[in-house]
């Protein structure tokens, strides 16, 4: 299965209008049944240090990302957990995305975690058996595989009409008994519950709490259940659609997905980072950055403990810009490596530096071209508030977009 570089383009103005026609009936929907408190979660990193990064099952391909590289980089040293992106969820049920690349591709000694080459009749090769390798270089490290994602979240309205035999599919793949050990739990990216993503959902208000229930029921204490949620906290926005609050006491963390609140899918602009930290003068609208987010989840009572602020490791930009600052117009989405409008930090450092700073990030003015990523500098001022709002820690997405050193990942404390 081929992705785009991140299939995660969140505000998409094509589906809003299809957004509030559909949407009436689901975001009335009750509180749904009672669930029972779950089990102690499982034992995890101290309140403020969880590193997290995606790890993508399609860099194997034309990004030529592979495991080794998170050894390489440095990054393994800097990591509390890996999320592995994606796994499928289609009939209600989890399913493995592509099976070649996460367990069946014959990785050669120099391509290897071990520098041993894989054997044509070993039980487990590709990804899989790359991450068992990592791990028993660092028997701290753990890792989720995540569900879902942007393409993939179209199956979760049809999960969550039984949670209980999606939850049952997810602990049987999950735990499969050829790669049990490399997996330390689940990370649920459902994009988005009864509200609109690639698709639009109307499963209801209650569903995602409901399903949250299922998988913490199933998979118990000792395994790590998280998940990557909006991070649209407008009035009315995609956190009101959901029970995120209630849903909050079946996971260990939640991922709040802090970027991609601007790009080029507005091809004329205003030119505007994708993520802020904190609001700042011309910002196209209110509410679209991350302080904004933490804010609204902590005001739905979810501990402080459980946010993990995110951080992207690319940017995106416009073309056809002649306005050094944010707010200028545009023709169109910049060429980009992968997909126009998204380029990763690794090449934007050098091919367009960043010329100005706005509201905790970073953006860049080349030729007719505008871009807004983070940079080291900038990742460290979002540390900064992440200590202060007493955060759970960082994830990022993704690996491969970070420098061959790992300049992104050191500045994350």
């Amino acid at each position: 299965m081929h992705f785009s570089h991140p299939p995660r383009s969140r505000f998409l103005a094509l589906v809003s209008a299809v957004c509030a026609a559909v949407l009436g009936a689901g975001l009335l929907a009750g509180a749904g049944p009672a669930t029972a408190e779950p089990a102690s979660p499982a034992p995890r990193a101290a309140a403020g240090s969880k590193v997290v990064g995606y790890f993508t099952e399609w860099g194997t391909y034309d990004r030529k990302y592979y495991v080794k590289n998170i050894e390489t980089s440095g990054s393994a040293d800097r990591l509390t957990h890996i999320n592995y992106a994606f796994g499928n969820v289609t009939g209600g049920k989890c399913a493995i995305g592509d099976s070649y690349a996460a367990t069946e591709r014959t990785y050669t000694a120099a391509e290897s975690v071990d520098g041993v080459a894989d054997t044509w009749d070993q039980p487990l090769r590709g990804t899989f058996n790359q991450l068992r390798e990592l791990k028993k270089k660092h028997p701290g490290l753990k890792v989720l595989w995540s569900f879902g994602g942007w393409t993939w979240s179209t199956g979760f309205g049809e999960a969550a009409r039984n949670p209980a035999a999606f939850a049952q599919s997810c602990y049987d793949l999950v735990e499969n008994s050829k790669w049990a050990d490399v997996f330390d739990g689940i990370d649920i990216d459902w994009e988005y519950p009864n509200a609109c993503g690639a698709t639009c959902d109307t499963s209801g208000r209650a569903a995602f709490r409901n399903l949250m229930s299922a998988v913490r029921a199933k998979f118990g204490s000792g395994n790590l259940v998280t998940a990557a949620i909006t991070a649209d906290a407008t009035s009315g926005g995609k956190i009101d659609a959901a029970d995120y609050a209630g849903a909050a006491q079946y996971v260990d963390w939640y991922n709040p997905m802090t970027y991609d609140f601007f790009g080029a899918w507005d091809a004329a602009g205003p030119t505007a980072p994708h993520s802020a930290l904190t609001s700042y003068s011309g910002i196209p609208k209110a509410g679209f950055h991350s302080s904004a987010t933490i804010a609204k989840l902590k005001g739905l009572g979810i501990p402080s403990s459980k946010l993990l602020l995110g951080i992207g490791f690319y940017g995106r930009g416009w073309t056809g810009v002649t306005q050094s600052a944010p707010g200028g117009t545009a023709t169109g989405a910049a060429p980009g490596t992968y997909e126009a409008g998204i380029e990763d930090y690794k090449v934007l450092k050098s091919r367009c530096p960043a010329t100005g700073t706005v509201g905790g990030t970073a953006y860049a003015k080349c030729g007719d071209q505008w871009w807004s990523y983070d940079t080291p500098a900038t990742v460290g001022t979002k540390m900064t508030y992440k200590d202060q709002q007493g955060l759970g820690g960082t994830f990022f997405w993704e690996l491969s977009g970070d420098t061959a050193n790992g300049e992104l990942i050191k500045a994350i404390r």
